[in-house]
């Protein structure tokens, strides 16, 4: 199929890319286009105007210097390469070897899977274990968003419709622990459910702070602070531990749903649930942050 017929705007800095926003309401960002091309080949989505931020240097580039800062249309590929991100933060280099095919991160971005609010998409999921803000523009100004707050449903944010995601900050982990794991029909398809876990530990390897984030088995990813309290206090590697986060880890979901679809029952979906999360609090005793 083809899309529905649409206006094509390109503008050189952010500003104007909002401006462009605000003066078309009927519009649609495009970033890297790995998502909102397909949705409009297919007509589920029919913007009026593609507002095509690729072009713009300050949404661009890595910078590495305590926190970790990416620019919101930062290639994935770029960032899976970049060896501080592979070093310091390996559990975004984890989630993004996952992301697609070595083609589509080549031209997907980093905002952009987050903007979208796929909740099965894997790095969402992984900055809400990592505790990272986005800064959102718009033409009053920026604010910070928290990752907890950002997504609400399915494809749907925070973000108003003149406001564009700028870039995303991820404050240093420390010796954290980490642990990723995720089910899928095959390598590259959107995951059937997931799990991303961060754990640090005193010197004793006992736990002192857990996340346990979740994606693709509701409409939004999830913290579960259900596993993360049952892990807080257990030994690293502990596998009663493990199994038990993973049993009570969608116990407090809370209004959102565990999704029952085309692809698999909700009853499987929470039994992989915990599977994951217990393979992923496992693997984390194996996975501790590199030297900076």
């Amino acid at each position: 199929m083809k899309p529905a017929t649409f206006d094509y705007l390109r503008p050189a800095s952010a500003t104007e890319a909002i401006d462009a926003l605000g003066t078309h309401p009927d519009s649609k960002i495009l970033a890297g286009g790995q998502s909102l091309i397909p949705m409009m080949n297919m007509r589920l989505a029919r913007p009026a105007v593609l507002v095509d931020i690729g072009a713009i240097a300050e949404l661009q580039g890595i910078a590495a210097d305590g926190s970790l800062r990416i620019g919101a249309t930062t290639r994935q590929s770029d960032v899976l390469a970049h060896p501080a991100v592979r070093r310091r933060w390996p559990l975004v280099a984890a989630a993004l070897r996952h992301v697609g095919h070595p083609a589509t991160r080549a031209r997907g971005t980093v905002g952009g899977t987050i903007a979208h609010g796929e909740p099965a998409a894997e790095v969402p999921a992984v900055m809400l274990a990592l505790d990272a803000t986005f800064t959102v523009q718009a033409r009053g100004g920026t604010r910070p968003v928290a990752a907890d707050a950002f997504f609400l449903g399915h494809y749907t944010t925070v973000l108003d419709d003149d406001e564009l995601l700028t870039s995303v900050e991820v404050p240093d982990t420390g010796a954290a622990h980490w642990g990723f794991a995720e089910v899928a029909r095959r390598h590259g398809d959107y995951a059937l459910t997931g799990a991303a876990v961060r754990l640090r530990t005193d010197d004793d390897g006992v736990v002192t702070d857990a996340r346990v984030a979740l994606f693709a088995v509701a409409a939004r990813p999830l913290r579960s602070a259900a596993a993360e309290e049952r892990l807080l206090g257990s030994r690293l590697g502990d596998a009663g531990a493990a199994g038990d986060a993973g049993q009570v880890a969608l116990t407090d979901v809370g209004d959102d749903t565990v999704a029952d679809d085309s692809f698999v029952s909700a009853t499987y979906r929470r039994e992989a649930t915990a599977a994951m999360v217990r393979r992923a609090v496992l693997e984390a005793a194996t996975n501790p942050r590199g030297e900076a």
